[in-house]
């Protein structure tokens, strides 16, 4: 196992962490998995080197939380842990969102169920349009100076919502947020166009969360079939398309057979493969789900095989990005002009200072 650095923190995490989404049992379509079958994959993920664990605090109302810290009961030093707040954790109107209230309570309820003093990293779920970014940071600021937060991080924001947080907690002197946890894979690279330029330009770290589409990228599903009894069976989540899917599925098999891998580890490596992913996010019913993720790290993807990978599930540029790809040869008639008049000029400019 490789360990990447969280942003500028000082703080090394493994390039695979374990999800806890599939712990606990009121979501039955994630995987509802009881403490012992969480402790045996908690566990295996420990001797395997994994340092970092996610959990959220509306993961099966809580009991995703209080799972994942009996399992790591003793070895709570040895590990990152990183949980969420944000979604409802109750019936009254103040037990949801990001208000100075709910973030408080909810810290609190997240630090007893996990059975720990502290929490490495303290997530915002996602946006939250009631309340005030600034309500939001001074309340997780106030958490990490009292040291029950050691660093807090946003899941799930538009990128103008994140650089807004972030001019915020600079102009403010607030803690500022070391990563964003957000959705890419292969058929889901909408991320490129925004959030990624702008991590990589404020230094965050970026922790993937369903790298393998809710299984589409398995290479379980065809299409032909379908398989039953598979979470994307009955939870289409998060959205594909389709078509361009199964040409990236058609892709990534004879790049496994290369490899002496499976489907899955291809898409992971992949992810692992590009600069801006700090870690990667896997979640597991099963043990033998588990090692194979865990072998998606073994996998070395060729530079042409990274081409051939980015190539078919390249998606089209938005605007503005596409409006940087034009060059002078594709402005209309009477600007095309204007554009190499002034080249001209340049031009003759430049030979004038030479000479």
């Amino acid at each position: 196992m490789k360990y990447r650095p969280l942003a500028n923190t000082g703080v090394f995490v493994s390039e695979l962490c374990l999800g806890a989404m599939t712990f606990g049992s009121q979501w039955e379509m994630i995987g509802a998995l009881d403490q012992k079958d969480a402790d045996a994959l908690v566990h295996r993920s420990l001797d395997e080197g994994i340092n970092f664990f996610d959990t959220a605090d509306v993961y099966s109302s809580g009991e995703s939380e209080e799972i994942l810290g009996r399992s790591l009961k003793g070895r709570r030093q040895e590990v990152v842990i990183a949980t969420k707040v944000r979604g409802r954790m109750g019936a009254g109107a103040n037990e949801v969102g990001l208000s100075r209230l709910h973030i408080i309570k909810a810290a609190e309820a997240s630090l007893k169920r996990l059975g720990t003093d502290y929490i490495d990293l303290y997530q915002i779920h996602r946006a939250d349009p009631e309340t005030d970014i600034e309500e939001t940071l001074i309340a997780l600021t106030d958490l990490v100076r009292s040291g029950k937060v050691r660093y807090i991080g946003c899941s799930n924001l538009e990128a103008w919502e994140l650089m807004q947080a972030l001019g915020t907690s600079e102009k403010r002197g607030l803690e500022s947020f070391k990563c964003t946890q957000s959705y890419y894979s292969l058929v889901g690279r909408d991320l490129e166009h925004q959030t990624i330029p702008l991590i990589k330009d404020q230094g965050l770290g970026l922790l993937v969360w369903s790298p393998l589409a809710g299984g589409f990228l398995s290479g379980k599903f065809t299409r032909d079939e379908s398989p039953e009894g598979t979470r994307r069976a009955t939870f289409e989540f998060p959205p594909v398309d389709k078509e361009q899917g199964f040409d990236i599925v058609d892709a990534m098999r004879p790049i496994a057979e290369a490899h002496d891998a499976s489907v899955a580890q291809i898409a992971l490596s992949w992810l692992l493969h590009k600069e801006a992913v700090t870690s990667v996010i896997i979640g597991a019913k099963r043990m033998d789900q588990l090692e194979d993720n865990f072998g998606s790290v073994e996998v070395t993807l060729s530079d042409d095989e990274m081409t051939r990978l980015d190539e078919v599930s390249e998606i089209p540029l938005g605007y503005p990005a596409w409006m940087g790809t034009l060059g002078d040869d594709r402005l209309p008639g009477e600007m095309r002009d204007i554009a190499a008049l002034a080249r001209s000029d340049g031009e003759e400019k430049e030979a004038a200072a030479g000479e």
